[in-house]
């Protein structure tokens, strides 16, 4: 779209996060003096819960080597949704310095990663051996501290928050049929979609800022330098061109900036801001040197050349 390719794998790490907290389970089988008699280690698989159970019930036995067997756990992707909630600014960026300039990227979108997570049990003990492994530590949320884009040295907290759960149990029929229970937990994971990285960006150096006249020419004027009238004394001591201003007696002297105008639109006064360590990167931790330069009589600056006249 708008003729960039760019893909950071981002919804692939968040699927693989959520599986990745749930392939460590198991299942303890002991016997009457509560010895341990057997570990088993619940298989995690992706796939829709309906192909799964398909698969398990088509070995009744469930003890043919090639079939799948239970316990075991599926998960899937079932939707995504934008969240305008944890919305960030539109124009807000990463920057982080590369080896030919900067690298700059816009502010993530929220989206909502909805997961479901199917447990697959023979019998009740199974099933509670399994949820006591998850639902203690989720309250209702579990913080998945996630790189999310490498380029960009960008981790993130990703909240998963569980939403519900719930069970399913198909014991009906005659004896000869399958017995299946199934344990249903609900996801929501906090996640963010990132933009294109705008590579070999320039870095700016200094910053400029120019004080233009109005656009109208300026009339040559006067410019004063008003002294206090001597009432002390009978005689002033300094009588050059007494003038009344606001009712009063004020003796006045012609300043040089007086002998002409200034050029429409000309800079008067430039204030320029740069790192004061030249070699700083973006990262680092260093201060500014401001430069203050006056033009009593107007300056054209030219852009391009980068000269005043």
């Amino acid at each position: 779209m708008f003729g960039t390719y760019f893909y950071h794998q981002t919804s692939r790490k968040m699927v693989v996060a959520f599986g990745t907290l749930f392939n460590t389970i198991e299942v303890h089988r002991t016997d009457s003096s509560d010895a341990v008699t057997e570990v088993v280690k619940i298989p995690l698989s992706y796939g829709p819960k309906d192909k799964m159970l398909a698969r398990i019930t088509s070995d009744p036995s469930l003890s043919s080597t090639v079939a799948l067997t239970v316990p075991r756990m599926g998960f899937e992707l079932t939707s995504m949704s934008y969240d305008g909630a944890r919305k960030l600014n539109t124009l807000g960026r990463n920057v982080k310095t590369g080896t030919t300039g900067l690298k700059k990227q816009y502010n993530p979108v929220p989206y909502n990663y909805d997961f479901s997570l199917y447990i697959f049990v023979k019998n009740a003990e199974d099933g509670t051996q399994i949820l006591e492994q998850i639902l203690p530590f989720f309250t209702p949320e579990f913080t998945i501290t996630m790189t999310l884009i490498s380029g960009m040295d960008i981790k993130m907290d990703i909240p998963l928050v569980l939403s519900s759960v719930s069970s399913e149990d198909t014991y009906e029929g005659d004896f000869a049929t399958r017995r299946s229970i199934i344990w249903t937990l609900n996801f929501s994971m906090k996640g963010y979609l990132y933009p294109n990285i705008v590579d070999n960006a320039k870095i700016i150096t200094s910053s400029t800022v120019d004080t233009h006249l109005m656009s109208a020419a300026v009339t040559a004027e006067p410019v004063y330098i008003v002294t206090e009238d001597s009432t002390s004394y009978s005689t002033n001591f300094m009588i050059l061109n007494a003038h009344e201003i606001d009712g009063s007696t004020r003796i006045r002297l012609l300043s040089e900036e007086s002998e002409e105008g200034s050029t429409a639109g000309a800079t008067v006064e430039r204030v320029t801001v740069a790192p004061k360590d030249t070699t700083a990167s973006t990262d680092d931790d260093f201060g500014f040197s401001e430069t203050f330069e006056f033009f009593p009589h107007g300056e054209t600056h030219d852009p391009v050349a980068g000269t005043d006249s």
